[in-house]
């Protein structure tokens, strides 16, 4: 028998593989799911202005279509994990893979505006789908000993997408001579821009058939010779594979099935601890992150930079992402959950204010005076960047650390549930804030920002160097 305190009896605390680049290999394969996560999340930035001149619609109608594949992506995370425990973990990532692929053509190539919003829901399947399988499996394959930095390639894998996206729609776009809705081998560009997805979709469901299943499904279904042979794959042969083997049937008959009613209780229907995971999700969204990823070319476009600088600063903006990203990532284990979070909101505090002071300046000729627009674009790269070194990497540190053990499935479903819908309501929403006042949105964004510090330091415990069996 294994606790806590006694390393297990098959070695797998010290497991080394034979080979790392192989497990390295399944694990990047894997994270292909956040690179389309990432990707599809964010591709649509580059279409936004063409599709609302193409089918002449308002900025209502508009962000409905833009907003309504976070239902998808609802419906998707809801349902991959009980589905990934019926038929596997590799059989969810090639239904993502179509998922992506059908998306990609049916977007580049809609009838109508409905037929569009159709396909972006599909491809919001695959984003939920993908943002749940991908950590699952990850965490399932790789050795104890490198399961932190194998678990970064998710997240890292998101903000490539994300950057990705952007440089594809930069490119497509100076193919066109700067115009959306020019003609590229008789498709408009920003149908290219939807359309190429289908390169990488199609690789992600390609490398799925080149890596393992994962052992912890293998042995849930009977399969533990098969189990046997990944494990001494991604593990190594020193480990005790029988030893390791009943350690996982023996952890899978212990675990508890947490529901919804177990988070029930006290004055507020949920438990307290539930309700801090809900806040941090949804603080992680009301700052307006999105908006830089979502809408930023039609942001700059709106106050008068053309559309090739427009997209330019949407690539640069990515790019920040990524290192943003990096630092927190080097960071998190050494300064703890709780300070990056209350750096980051100060930070963003700051750069949401500065841009709302910029965007409140009369526009000249249709664009910023020169001092304000600098300033602007200098206040957006710095808000993505406080945001990529704390919330967009703490958050879901912390969501992964801070429930106790018997309600962490249910509390963590929650959480996510409840970013679906912040990060729909930003969405959603912004298109008809920004024509009604484009200042007085990031001054919303900005009260947000100065809120979640109190809500942080009062609420939130730091869980850095702490067991998960210490949570409760």
């Amino acid at each position: 028998m294994t606790s806590a305190t006694q390393p297990p009896a098959s070695g797998a605390r010290q497991a080394h593989p034979d080979h790392l680049s192989h497990v390295i290999f399944i694990t990047a394969a894997a994270a292909m799911g956040g690179f389309l996560f990432g990707y599809d999340s964010s591709v649509i930035n580059g279409a936004v202005e063409a599709v609302r001149d193409r089918y002449d619609v308002g900025s209502g109608t508009l962000a409905q279509v833009i907003a309504i594949a976070l239902i998808g992506c609802a419906v998707g995370a809801a349902t991959a994990g009980r589905l990934a425990d019926r038929i596997g973990r590799i059989r969810v990532m090639r239904i993502a893979a179509v998922l992506f692929s059908a998306s990609a053509i049916g977007s580049a190539l809609p009838f109508s505006l409905w037929d569009l919003a159709f396909w972006r829901v599909v491809g919001g399947l695959g984003i939920g789908m993908a943002s749940v399988i991908g950590p699952a499996y990850i965490a399932e394959v790789a050795p104890a000993a490198y399961r932190g930095r194998l678990g970064s390639f998710q997240q890292a894998a998101i903000v490539i997408g994300i950057a990705a996206s952007q440089l594809v729609n930069y490119a497509i776009l100076n193919l066109a001579d700067g115009k959306q809705r020019g003609e590229i081998a008789g498709l408009e560009a920003w149908q290219w821009m939807l359309g190429v997805e289908v390169l990488p979709a199609v690789l992600y469901g390609l490398l799925s058939f080149a890596i393992p299943e994962s052992p912890r499904f293998l042995i849930s279904v009977g399969r533990t010779d098969r189990a046997r042979e990944v494990l001494a794959e991604v593990e190594g042969h020193s480990v005790d594979l029988d030893a390791r083997v009943a350690e996982i049937e023996t952890a899978m008959r212990r675990e508890h099935k947490s529901t919804f009613k177990d988070l029930l209780g006290g004055r507020f229907a949920l438990l307290p601890i539930v309700w801090v995971g809900i806040g941090l999700s949804v603080f992680q969204q009301l700052v307006g992150i999105n908006v830089a990823f979502y809408y930023s070319a039609t942001l700059w476009q709106s106050v008068g930079i053309d559309p090739a600088g427009s997209f330019f600063y949407s690539f640069t903006t990515s790019i920040i992402n990524i290192i943003g990203t990096v630092i927190a990532m080097v960071l998190v284990d050494r300064v703890g959950r709780k300070p990056l979070a209350l750096v980051g909101s100060a930070g963003m505090a700051i750069a949401l204010a500065v841009e709302a002071w910029a965007f409140s300046a009369d526009l000249v000729d249709g664009k910023l005076p020169e001092t304000q627009g600098v300033v602007a674009l200098f206040a957006a790269h710095a808000f993505v960047l406080f945001f990529a070194l704390s919330w967009g990497v703490v958050v879901w540190v912390f969501l992964g650390e801070m429930f106790p053990n018997r309600i962490r499935a249910a509390a963590l479903g929650v959480a996510a549930s409840a970013q679906w819908i912040a990060n729909w309501t930003i969405t959603a929403s912004f298109p008809s804030l920004a024509d009604w006042n484009l200042s007085g949105t990031y001054v919303i964004y900005t009260v947000f920002a100065v809120l979640s510090i109190p809500f942080v330091l009062k609420f939130v415990k730091e869980t850095k160097g702490k067991a998960l069996e210490e949570m409760g």
